[in-house]
């Protein structure tokens, strides 16, 4: 016949200490399989930044500028610059200031109902564009510290809320110049 111990207290008791340990044991390391599948990534992304489509699916802003360019200002004071600002992203982001090596202060404008104003920011919304162009959203060059001439190259720095700093270089064009959409 098998001997009892004394107190019946310890055996639930070990048994209840164990079934703990194997349980939190588990937890971790479930825990620690789905970290480590999170912070995986699949081989074509990784590592990457590019407007590849996965931040359409992840939530974030892709950012992509193209046609940038500045025309010779018939004055020595101001300038204009366009762009357009492409999100391929699955969310939106602003374009919250503007910075530039050939001007001491670079102010973001609308114009609405033909009337130019000063805006603090311009949104870049998700899957779709942001274009400074002539008679719309536009920049514009102040206290220029050399007035850019057609061959010149001005480098713009287009400061976002969530995709942060993008660096641009715009050709200057002919006083008259327009891009070709």
């Amino acid at each position: 016949m098998k001997r009892r111990p004394k107190d019946r207290r310890t055996v639930p008791g070990t048994v209840r200490r164990t079934v703990r340990r194997s349980l939190t044991a588990l937890a971790l390391g479930g825990a620690l399989t789905l970290a480590m599948t999170a912070c995986s990534s699949s081989g074509a992304d990784s590592g990457s930044d590019s407007a590849s489509g996965s931040g359409a699916a992840k939530g974030r802003p892709e950012l992509k500028v193209g046609g940038a360019y500045v025309p010779q200002p018939p004055t020595a004071k101001m300038a204009g610059g366009f762009m357009t600002v492409s999100n391929g992203g699955g969310s939106a982001d602003k374009l919250t200031s503007v910075s530039s090596d050939v001007a001491s202060d670079v102010q973001m404008h609308e114009t609405v109902k033909q009337q130019m104003r000063q805006v603090t920011s311009l949104p870049v919304p998700a899957g779709g564009k942001l274009e400074l162009s002539r008679g719309g959203n536009h920049l514009m060059l102040m206290g220029l510290k050399k007035k850019p001439v057609k061959g010149d190259t001005v480098t713009f720095v287009l400061h976002f809320q969530k995709s942060g700093s993008v660096t641009v270089k715009a050709p200057v064009e002919a006083t008259n110049y327009t891009s070709e959409k």
